[in-house]
């Protein structure tokens, strides 16, 4: 697919220097919180990403009040046993993953299909959250489990947009699959550019500079081709680890969320 590149005024809207939506202007504010919390304490915010599970539709109306964008999270490619969709869909599940105790869906099979659907409309129709944060999308490209399952995945999301055309769909990973999906999505996200969690020792550090660059060479590649607003994730447990990625971010003005790995607590200062 060609893309088109934008030009307003002179200057170049997702330019290679920045993933925000201007090099003029200032980067997104980002909260990513699967714990519960109260709605009345987070206020100013472009992006908000949460557990629908904890919040009613009175809390969804507060955080609209005083935020951008109000999402629910929804993973698209795998579901966890202590999901309460999964005794629905289980027999139907693929391979596992271990490290989140977690099971491949095959968004082919109807009843999965009909199941996470059904998730969806809850939270867009019934709970009014602004959209959806799409996640484990990269178990449709190369890097997942199953590839071969892409052209389910985006007939499964033009259905979304055809009976939810306002809502914000923020794709995670699988930037591989943008060719496809950049058509349904409004955001994407990307997790762990700047810092590379080991899951094996539970240590937070920094990620080595060559695979930093690689990664950051590749999220220019797809700021210029498909004109989206990029959010980076990053995961840190310390003041200077946070200081760190802060600094290593700060020349390409990213819309930036850094939380411990669980995702449970809100910022205690920013």
């Amino acid at each position: 697919m060609q893309h088109i590149k934008y030009f307003v005024m002179g200057l170049v809207c997702f330019s290679i220097f920045s993933f925000s939506k201007c090099k003029h202007e200032t980067a997104k504010r980002v909260l990513v919180n699967y714990g519960d919390f109260d709605p009345e304490l987070v206020r100013g915010y472009d992006y908000v990403i949460l557990e629908s599970a904890h919040f009613s539709s009175e809390d969804i109306k507060i955080l609209k009040s005083n935020n951008q964008n109000v999402l629910a999270y929804v993973s698209f490619g795998e579901v966890n046993e202590a999901a309460p969709h999964y005794k629905e869909i289980s027999e139907y599940t693929l391979s596992k993953n271990d490290i989140w105790n977690s099971y491949v869906l095959d968004l082919e099979n109807e009843q999965t299909r009909q199941t996470i659907f059904e998730i969806v409309r809850n939270n867009l129709e019934t709970k009014g959250f602004d959209g959806l944060f799409l996640d484990n999308i990269d178990n449709y490209t190369s890097f997942g489990p199953t590839p071969e399952k892409l052209t389910a995945l985006v007939s499964f999301l033009k259905r979304l947009k055809t009976e939810f055309p306002e809502s914000h769909l923020m794709q995670n990973a699988g930037l591989e699959a943008l060719d496809e999906t950049e058509e349904y999505v409004s955001s994407i996200a990307v997790e762990s550019v700047a810092t590379n969690y080991n899951f094996e020792t539970s240590e937070y550090r920094m990620r080595e500079s060559k695979d930093f660059n690689q990664r950051i060479n590749n999220l220019k590649s797809v700021a210029q081709d498909f004109g989206l607003p990029i959010i980076i994730i990053e995961y840190a447990d310390s003041a200077a680890l946070k200081k760190a990625v802060k600094k290593r971010l700060k020349p390409y003005q990213a819309n930036l969320f850094i939380g411990k790995i669980e995702l449970q607590n809100l910022p205690e200062n920013e």
